[in-house]
């Protein structure tokens, strides 16, 4: 494997606050990125704002403008989590979609791969920079952009189940699915939109928990312990 797409969620970077940042948390998925890193494998970072904010939350704001929010939830994200990553010895580089002065550059697909090229962790903070477009889309379009082998999909659920383990507690885990199944179940991997762009595009899925200790390492060493979504 030579390039992946790593998709953070928000809450977990948040730990057991459930908003905000934990620094304990971030640093530790950070020493796991430095590993991969140092196995030659490139890694670019999409991450949720959940940990800020999630959807619309008063109907007295419109969905544009509350997306608008969200997406700023995700750069100030992507600017944290990429200090965390320089901390441990990492280089980075955030990407947005719109201009934002000298806090991050403007992407570009060919900027994107000089970057992860020469070994910089590459984040695409600001969503796809328009509305009614989830972090799933833009996790989705920036690994098709940047041709990753696989996304890695780190969430605060271990994997993909047939109901929301949360709710159900018989609720069964998947080993591997495929991605028609996911769309046809609504299974909730990611959004609709992102999912089909997935099974159009043959991105293959690798979900798990952020939680678990080594995870990301485990992961792209062969002890994979979540779902593997097909394509």
């Amino acid at each position: 494997m030579r390039r992946v797409l790593l998709k953070l969620s928000g809450e977990a970077l948040a730990g057991e606050k459930h908003t905000g940042f934990d620094e304990a948390t971030c640093l530790q998925v950070a020493g796991q990125v430095k590993q991969v890193c140092e196995d030659g494998i490139q890694v670019g970072v999409v991450i949720g704002g959940g940990n800020f904010w999630r959807g619309r939350t008063s109907e007295n704001i419109d969905r544009a403008k509350s997306d608008q929010i969200g997406m700023l939830a995700t750069v100030m994200n992507c600017i944290y989590v990429s200090e965390m990553f320089r901390s441990v010895g990492l280089k980075t580089k955030v990407f947005t979609p719109f201009p934002m002065g000298p806090m991050a550059e403007m992407f570009t697909k060919d900027a994107a791969l000089d970057c992860l090229e020469r070994g910089v962790v590459t984040f695409f903070a600001g969503g796809t920079g328009h509305p009614y477009f989830s972090t799933d889309t833009t996790t989705t379009l920036r690994a098709v952009e940047i041709e990753a082998d696989v996304i890695l999909l780190a969430k605060a659920v271990d994997g993909v189940y047939d109901s929301d383990p949360k709710l159900n507690p018989d609720a069964k885990k998947y080993d591997e699915i495929p991605i028609q199944r996911v769309i046809d179940g609504k299974l909730g991997v990611m959004d609709l939109t992102a999912s089909i762009m997935c099974m159009e595009n043959k991105m293959p899925m690798m979900v798990f928990g952020l939680g678990e200790e080594n995870s990301i390492v485990n992961t792209l060493n062969g002890k994979f312990s979540g779902t593997k979504v097909t394509v």
